[in-house]
């Protein structure tokens, strides 16, 4: 391991601020310019920049559970085409046996040539709003193999040495509903690696290949030292940890996953043990599951950037036998897979790491359960559909230190998701979004209080929508850390509700795919993420103020916290207080 850089600090920071500046602009680029509500609203993207090794040299702060998923598929895509490998080419991918994520996540590869030389890859990685199949937006809880989920697209060149390849873009985009929004977003990933690409020549214009490239060999190891030193902080032994998946609804019953981790010296090795792969959406590839196992350390880890391939160098990763729920091989259906088992995945992990480490022990974020929505436009009779990333903003987890952040989550995506504007949403779309709001009781109870979850409410205008609701969260809370315990474990539960015509509700604890009418509204409630330490810790005017904010109900103040209001005021009635404090200990 190198230790002392052969670049001054100066370059080297100058470098490094022009490669971060290089991966923004890639991002804003998609902002600005993409069409569909997942790119331009909810962010659902993430850039990166690799050498020609290629080895992630700069990750955006973007989605955990792309991030993870591109260094394996990175290496993939470069091995497909070997030497095949020209300027101007453009390369899209998305299957999970080639390692991608799943097959919503739609991921552009354009290599930068200087004078002759591969030296940079620009990578941009998004979820598309549909990939054909038989279900709008791909979530489809029927499917028994992956060939009923939607279009795989294995590494295949878009650009040919600078040409356009219109047939086989064509070819993809007549196999996807929504055609407008999937050609908007493709040009718009286009034009992030395009702006990546130009940037990072005009770096090597300035500086020449060998500085830069030394700059990046430092920072890789720099990366290097900052996860090294953690490691070797830890004492040496094997920790364990696991995470309980919910039944989903298709008699698997509930599912466990482990996580046994060794720490040597400054080196750690995670095994994951899982179930075998089940005919249902919830298996995950290994490009995906390496997602999870890296959002976990990095939960525990919490290490200063640069965040780039050089922090796993020190980490080895088993992902157990193939054919299991974690380890998936084809045809295996998977499209869940982001949110479920990806966040039980993580939660194993960073178990199994506060095992070892308890001191640095956090709580949980609420998992996803969210929704999509699909139709005919009665307005131009075009057919819509999207991912509806503001019914899946829960709560984050709570810390030693402070509360649990609101309408921050999910785990997957750790609070890289924008709501987007309710007003811009109903613009696109023929809906009306009745509410959108933090859902009291949601955050999970303890010394530090966990961040709420949100519900939102839409109404289909003038047709008839399509509901198809995913995830989990709706059958076990959030786990909560270091003595946290919800009495009330139902109020902090996702759940879609429906009111139907005539005053009937339903009620969706499972994945589900409905309709709804005009008239008719669909409800999706968020979980909140987990607490911290025991709710009794809690000082009495933080719990008086939770309640006063709507954070908080009088009940679940009485069950939950121990501390009684006086009927006709916020006033904290001590000796109530005290006997039911003491009621509840016994």
């Amino acid at each position: 391991m190198q230790t002392t850089s052969a670049i001054d600090p100066i370059t080297l920071s100058v470098v490094r601020g022009a490669l971060e500046t290089a991966q923004r602009e890639m991002t804003l680029t998609l902002e600005k310019t993409a069409r569909s509500s997942v790119f331009n609203l909810a962010h659902d993207y993430s850039n990166a920049l690799f050498d020609h090794l290629p080895e992630m040299i700069l990750q955006g702060q973007d989605i955990p559970i792309h991030l993870g998923s591109l260094m394996p598929a990175m290496k993939a895509v470069a091995e497909y085409f070997g030497d095949d490998i020209h300027e101007g080419d453009v390369i899209y991918h998305n299957d999970p046996v080639y390692q991608g994520s799943h097959i919503l996540d739609c991921c552009m590869y354009k290599p930068v040539f200087y004078h002759g030389e591969l030296v940079f890859w620009a990578v941009c990685k998004g979820h598309v709003t549909d990939i054909g199949g038989p279900v709008p937006a791909g979530y489809n809880p029927d499917a028994k193999e992956i060939y009923a989920e939607g279009l795989r697209i294995p590494p295949v060149k878009l650009w040919d040495k600078g040409v356009r390849r219109n047939d086989v873009i064509n070819l993809l985009h007549c196999n996807m509903r929504s055609r407008r929004n999937q050609e908007g977003d493709l040009n718009a990933q286009y034009g992030a690696c395009r702006v990546g690409e130009r940037n990072l020549i005009r770096l090597l214009d300035k500086y020449g290949v060998a500085t830069v490239q030394a700059a990046i060999a430092e920072l890789k190891n720099m990366a290097d030292r900052h996860m090294r030193h953690l490691i070797a902080t830890i004492p040496d032994g094997e920790y364990h940890g696991e995470a309980v998946l919910e039944d989903s609804g298709h008699g698997l019953g509930a599912l466990t996953i482990s996580a046994d981790i060794t720490i040597r010296g400054d080196h750690v090795h995670i095994a994951i043990a899982s179930p075998p792969q089940v005919p249902y959406f919830i298996n995950s590839y290994a490009g995906n599951s390496m997602s999870g196992v890296l959002l976990g350390l990095m939960m525990f880890a919490q290490v200063p950037p640069p965040y780039n391939e050089g922090l796993y160098r020190c980490v080895s990763v088993d992902l157990g036998a193939k054919g299991t729920l974690v380890n998936a091989q084809e045809p295996a259906p998977h499209v869940n897979c982001t949110t479920t088992p990806m966040e039980t995945l993580t939660d194993a992990v960073r178990t199994a790491f506060e095992a070892a480490a308890p001191d640095r022990v956090t709580a949980s974020w609420g998992h996803a359960s969210g929704i999509n929505i699909a139709g005919i436009d009665p307005r131009t009779g075009e057919q819509y559909v999207t991912m509806v990333l503001a019914s899946i903003i829960s709560g984050a987890g709570a810390t030693q230190h402070m509360d649990g952040w609101h309408a921050c989550g999910p785990l997957c995506c750790f609070g890289a998701l924008s709501s987007g504007d309710i007003e811009l949403l109903e613009y696109q779309y023929p809906i009306l979004i009745h509410k959108y709001g933090l859902v009291e009781d949601s955050g999970g109870a303890g010394r530090q209080r966990g961040g709420c979850g949100t519900e939102w409410q839409v109404e289909p205008l003038n047709h008839e929508m399509t509901v198809i609701a995913f995830g989990e969260g709706r059958q076990i809370a959030t786990m909560g850390a270091a003595g946290a315990e919800d009495k009330l474990p139902e109020r902090k539960l996702g759940r879609l509700s429906i009111a139907r015509h005539g005053g009937h509700t339903e009620t969706h604890i499972q994945n589900t795919l409905t309709t709804i009418k005009p008239g008719e509204r669909a409800s999706n409630i968020n979980p909140g993420g987990g607490g911290y330490g025991h709710p009794f810790q809690r000082p009495l005017n933080e719990v008086v103020q939770d309640v006063a904010r709507g954070l908080v109900s009088r009940h679940a103040a009485e069950q939950e916290y121990g501390v009684v209001l006086q009927a006709d005021s916020l006033q904290v009635d001590e000796a109530a207080t005290a006997r039911l404090r003491q009621q509840q200990a016994a």
